[in-house]
């Protein structure tokens, strides 16, 4: 019966670190997020607009060469959604920072996913095609609790 109890606790373990890895930082600027150690996707309230900043640690040599380009969020494995050509910030890796409508489209979106959403940069090639890259998938769960809440604040 102890042994029971032993693997049942062991069970539980990953599912309570899965559901509170999207969380939730009020005061003054409240943000959701979620930091799968290689990157960051985060929603924040800054000035009172709604913004979307994506953070990856190690950034692709194309993308740390880079002034600009396009990010795209793919929800559950569907099409891929664009945000375009916006400029990159490089500081201890490259972020980018997404704000206004684009940001509230990419918000319900994310809070739309069921289990996980990836998130890339992208450039356009000589031959008009997509290259991704610094994908990172982020799981959907708590998403869309963590993400309201910001949105409750910034409208």
């Amino acid at each position: 019966m102890l042994r029971l109890v032993g693997v049942l606790l062991l069970l539980l373990v990953p599912t309570a670190a899965q559901a509170g890895q999207w969380a939730y930082e009020g005061g003054d600027i409240p943000i959701a997020y979620f930091d799968n150690g290689a990157a960051q996707f985060e929603f924040a309230c800054r000035g009172g607009d709604l913004t979307l900043g994506y953070y990856v640690r190690l950034p692709h040599k194309v993308v740390s060469g880079a002034g600009t380009m396009n990010l795209a969020i793919t929800p559950d494995g569907g099409e891929p959604r664009f945000a375009q050509d916006m400029p990159l910030i490089h500081s201890g890796g490259a972020w980018m920072v997404v704000r206004g409508p684009v940001a509230r489209q990419w918000a319900v979106i994310a809070q739309k996913a069921k289990s996980k959403m990836a998130v890339a940069f992208v450039h356009k090639n000589a031959r008009g095609k997509f290259d991704f890259y610094d994908s990172n998938e982020f799981d959907a769960a708590g998403s869309s609790a963590a993400i309201r809440k910001v949105l409750d604040r910034c409208g």
